[in-house]
């Protein structure tokens, strides 16, 4: 019987929202790589948003009452460079899985997407701090390929530490104690039960940090009335907003209402409420193509208006065996005995034996992101000039976008507000 060694990923999402809104950055300076049209990032940005709807139908479809929340870059970053050592058909299954027609878009082109995407979320703000990185945990035993080595190092940034797998414990310690300072102390305890036979660890993470551009008063928060479902209404703390300009609409075509709120630095966030009973109807639409137009429509000055709006403050989170649900997007032989990652070692014969990712979102006055888009028509849509009510008091969708790379960073949906 063919021994076969066990590469386990570990992919972690954080967005916090808190009232002190200090950025903490690296005191050093970094050059600013550029977001024009034509850099990298953008060229592998259309791919990265249809994985992360692809994931969000797919997620939705077998849990269709439950919080949904994830990091699809955080997911596309750590397959991405777990291919550069996939080969055949596992190289070709996993970014045909990430979303990417490899007749388009080359290779190199994908990796150097990736490598300007960290290099420029990775820059310091004042107002916002985003941090990706990625980390190999490898068996004292494990000769990696020079070529992965470099390669995963040059596009990802990766930190190689080694580990005593045969200490399985020590290792788990190893690994939970880097997530737990890389996320500022908010994720603790993501790794346990480490198998003996694994020789090595791919952990990503991604920590997202900052301020509202228009932050909520605490002292207007107040408990309201949340409505999970026809028969379950729980109590939030909803927050409350009457003094300012909000780019909203109310979609003419779609069921739902779209507000986007702006953060302090190059982020925003679009919440999309359906109209009571419409969640459905609503994800049916929900595509690269319609987040686009309601990007668009969301800079034209006539949804710019003033708006009473009622906001619950709530934290949630997702856990995902990726193991189990990649397959149903393509990538299968990565987690079987066809797994060839013979481009990692020749020492070994490598699989994925699992693969988990955990994403964590906190809401509060002080708030996350911020940014501006693109261009626009208005046919489509209708705009109220009279102030408007908006009440997220039933589930809604959440899209936390980077406006530099224009990239989804999380995408989630609220249905259940006190169910961490």
């Amino acid at each position: 019987m063919q021994l076969v060694d066990h590469l386990l990923l570990l992919l972690v999402g954080l967005l916090a929202l808190s009232h002190d809104g200090q950025s903490q950055t690296d005191g050093h300076q970094q050059e600013d790589p550029g977001t024009g049209e034509g850099s990298p990032s953008l060229k592998i940005a259309p791919s990265n948003t249809a994985f992360a709807f692809s994931f969000y139908h797919l997620i939705a479809s077998q849990n269709p009452e439950s919080n949904i929340f994830f990091s699809p870059l955080s997911i596309s970053t750590a397959y991405a460079m777990l291919s550069l050592g996939a080969r055949s058909d596992t190289w070709t299954q996993i970014l045909e899985g990430l979303g990417f027609n490899l007749t388009e878009v080359s290779e190199s082109d994908i990796h150097q997407g990736f490598q300007h995407l960290l290099q420029t979320l990775n820059l310091p703000h004042d107002n916002l701090e985003t941090r990706v990185g990625n980390a190999l945990f490898l068996s004292q035993d494990l000769t990696l390929l020079p070529r992965f080595l470099n390669d995963t190092m040059a596009f990802y940034k990766s930190t190689p530490f080694r580990s005593n797998f045969l200490d399985p414990e020590g290792t788990a310690q190893l690994i939970n104690n880097h997530v737990k300072e890389e996320t500022r102390g908010k994720i603790e305890n993501l790794v346990s039960g480490l198998s003996t036979d694994t020789v090595m660890v791919l952990v990503n993470y991604i920590y997202f940090k900052g301020r509202w551009a228009k932050p909520f008063s605490p002292s207007k928060s107040a408990p309201q009335d949340f409505h999970v479902d026809e028969n379950t209404v729980v109590k939030v703390p909803m927050m409350f907003q009457d003094k300012n300009r909000h780019w909203y609409l109310h979609d003419r075509y779609v069921p739902c209402s779209v507000l986007r709120m702006d953060y302090l630095g190059n982020a925003k966030a679009f919440f999309i409420l359906p109209d009571k009973g419409k969640m459905k109807q609503v994800e049916e639409v929900l595509t690269p193509d319609m987040l686009t137009r309601w990007n668009n429509m969301l800079q034209k000055s006539s949804f710019y208006r003033k708006l009473e709006l009622y906001f619950p403050k709530f934290s949630i989170s997702g856990s995902y065996s990726l193991d189990q649900t990649l397959p149903q997007l393509g990538i299968r032989d990565l987690f079987s005995w066809q797994a060839n990652l013979s481009g990692i070692t020749t020492q070994k014969n490598l699989l994925v034996s699992k693969s988990f990712h955990k994403a964590v979102l906190d809401v509060d006055e002080a708030g996350t992101e911020a940014a501006a888009a693109t261009s626009v028509s208005s046919s489509l849509l209708s705009a109220y000039h009279s102030r408007q009510v908006l009440r997220f008091n039933r589930p809604f969708i959440v899209v936390i976008f980077s406006t530099d790379t224009q990239s989804i960073l999380f995408l989630g949906k609220v249905v259940h507000p006190t169910k961490p």
